[in-house]
């Protein structure tokens, strides 16, 4: 994406990367990187994506049969004026979202999620920015399902 500054001499151009990578089970990066040349601005947004790879959890919409395949609980991603609201999904139902969060959701693996947005969706980097958000949440809340079994002990103050 073409970046333009005006000076005295003229129009300076600087590209603009956006680079997703994920794994379709439950890891997904995002990296931005501005550069004079479209290679280097590539080069360094693959890099960034990398080093910012998040988990994405999983969750179930209703019984807990099978696979988890939606988002855990409802969450909200910000960026800029952007709102992105993920909601859980049934099974079958699909990601029902525009292009660039559907992608960024795909590659975090799951598979039935709604959303909404609300803002300014043509900026391109807030709408991923704001996804991207929205996953990194999904890991803020520790479910039930996710708690680790404890054991109540003695207390040593009683003989």
């Amino acid at each position: 994406m073409p970046v333009q500054k005006q000076t005295r001499a003229g129009q300076r151009t600087r590209f603009k990367a956006f680079l997703i990578v994920g794994d379709f089970s439950g890891h997904v990066g995002l990296g931005i990187k501005t550069a004079k040349e479209v290679a280097i601005a590539i080069k360094g947004a693959l890099v960034i994506a990398k080093l910012s790879i998040i988990p994405s959890y999983k969750g179930f919409w209703g019984e807990k049969i099978g696979k988890s395949h939606t988002v855990p609980m409802k969450v909200t991603g910000k960026c800029g004026s952007i709102r992105l609201r993920c909601v859980p999904a049934p099974k079958g139902t699909g990601i029902v979202a525009a292009k660039i969060p559907k992608k960024l959701l795909t590659l975090a693996g799951y598979e039935d999620v709604f959303t909404s947005s609300k803002g300014q969706t043509r900026t391109f980097g807030n709408f991923a920015k704001a996804t991207f958000n929205a996953i990194y949440l999904t890991q803020k809340f520790i479910t039930p399902n996710l708690w680790s079994k404890s054991s109540l002990v003695k207390n040593p103050m009683n003989f």
